[in-house]
């Protein structure tokens, strides 16, 4: 590798990040992350902090796990790369389907469909959604209803069903047919309601006015995250996924979960959707399958829709779709090794513990600082959103929120900024200590802006 020299001066001089402004990104330049240990990376000029944002929601086991590590190093050694198209398969991508089958068996998923990560798990589910209906005689079921907030990747069927103006607006014009509802959004929603049992009726109530209003024979799917994750850990009330699930039903809709952040652990349970019971049509995974290791994801299908899909005798049933890297033998060693931990350590139960020691953390930082508006937390999955005005609850500026962060930076943690929220969600095998330790980096940054 090129010496700290080469890599300060050509920094972000090459690269277009995500998520970014290039220009922004040319004036301030990020920073060069070397080497992770544990729950902790340090940067180019040595500095150690504890990563509160756990890589991108993924990084489950730390830096450090050795046996997934070495899962890679032999799968690469035995056979670095075969297709998955038709005809072919391999041993990993045969073993990790299994046991993915067993991991949300809970769910009712039976079937995986392999991507390279989020964003292909959702684009796959969308198009899966189609081409189901399309089986069963109902090609006019071709629309999507999402939550407003909600996040699905970048894809152009993600980016369509993404509830956020940031992610949609410099792509547009996006896929036809898509429509959102509000989510059970306490802190701000257009009811002004802060009851989160009536909120979650009334968002349910919107969910029904525009399947009437479009016309139940022309829906696909609804989709959404059991937890809303970019767009600032919005926690809806145990009754609205079950409410929702109903209403597809009773409708004959098609409900998909994304779990691409909210799988194996992060929310104290092995499922986003495992907290509420209920069993989606789809699930969208990916992060977390490798820790962040390897990129890989997949589309699980549920019992239902597969039995649909392998009884059909037409072209309709047949898979046009798939990712050159679907099922790739050493992002499926990885997840085999990544999932063996990840149940070896227990980190769901790990993630509820901390979780409930990072909400009483953050509650306590809310307690005092009037910068502070509101606290969400399930898990380890949690949003600090800032105001600079409790009364009239006016999002902190960018400013702010970049002092924020570059305090806390200096101070030890390394946080997420989205808008006005501080998005924390650490790798599932922090500590106690290290939940204090980001509480009072996050304390330090709110005091230098107080």
């Amino acid at each position: 590798m090129r010496d700290a020299n080469f890599l300060t001066e050509n920094n972000a001089k090459h690269i277009w990040h995500p998520m970014a402004h290039p220009a922004e990104m040319k004036r301030n330049p990020p920073h060069v992350i070397m080497k992770g240990r544990g729950a902790y990376v340090t940067d180019l000029e040595g500095r150690e902090v504890l990563d509160a944002v756990g890589g991108l929601w993924n990084v489950n086991l730390g830096y450090s796990c050795d046996p997934v590590k070495q899962a890679i190093a032999a799968q690469l050694d035995a056979l670095p790369y075969y297709s998955g198209f038709r005809g072919t398969s391999t041993g990993p991508s045969i073993e990790l389907a299994w046991e993915l089958a067993q991991w949300f068996a809970p769910e009712g998923m039976t079937r995986a469909l392999f991507t390279s990560g989020g964003s292909d798990s959702v684009e796959t589910a969308l198009r899966l959604a189609r081409q189901y209906w399309k089986i069963r005689g109902q090609g006019d079921r071709t629309k999507f209803i999402a939550l407003k907030k909600g996040y699905h990747g970048t894809h152009f069927g993600g980016a369509s069903v993404n509830g956020n103006a940031n992610f949609r607006r410099n792509y547009e014009p996006l896929l036809p047919g898509v429509f959102h509802i509000p989510a059970p959004y306490a802190y701000r929603n257009p009811f002004d309601e802060t009851d989160p049992e009536r909120l979650a009726r009334l968002c349910v109530r919107a969910l029904e006015d525009e399947i009437a209003f479009q016309g139940p024979d022309t829906i696909a799917a609804f989709i959404m995250e059991p937890v809303l994750g970019a767009g600032g850990v919005i926690v809806p009330p145990d009754s609205f996924l079950p409410l929702v699930r109903e209403v597809c039903d009773r409708h004959e809709i098609l409900l998909i979960a994304d779990e691409v952040v909210t799988a194996f652990g992060r929310t104290g349970a092995w499922a986003g959707a495992r907290l509420t019971g209920v069993k989606p049509d789809m699930m969208t995974i990916a992060k977390a399958v490798t820790s962040g290791y390897f990129p890989l994801g997949a589309t699980m299908i549920g019992g239902r829709m597969a039995e649909v899909f392998e009884a059909d005798r037409s072209s309709f049933g047949a898979i046009g779709h798939g990712y050159t890297y679907s099922g790739h033998p050493v992002g499926c060693a990885a997840g085999l090794a990544a999932l063996a931990e990840t149940k070896r350590l227990r980190l769901d139960e790990n993630a509820a513990a901390r979780g409930a020691e990072l909400a009483a953390v953050l509650e306590d930082l809310k307690a005092r600082h009037p910068l502070v508006g509101d606290v969400r937390c399930r898990g380890l999955m949690a949003a600090l959103e800032l105001v600079s005005d409790r009364d009239s609850k006016a999002p902190a500026d960018k400013a702010v929120m970049t002092k924020v962060a570059d305090t806390a930076y200096a101070a030890g943690a390394m946080l997420r900024v989205s808008g006005p929220n501080v998005i924390l969600s650490p790798p599932l095998i922090v500590t106690a200590e290290e939940i204090r330790a980001i509480g009072a980096a996050i304390d330090a940054g709110l005091s230098a802006v107080a």
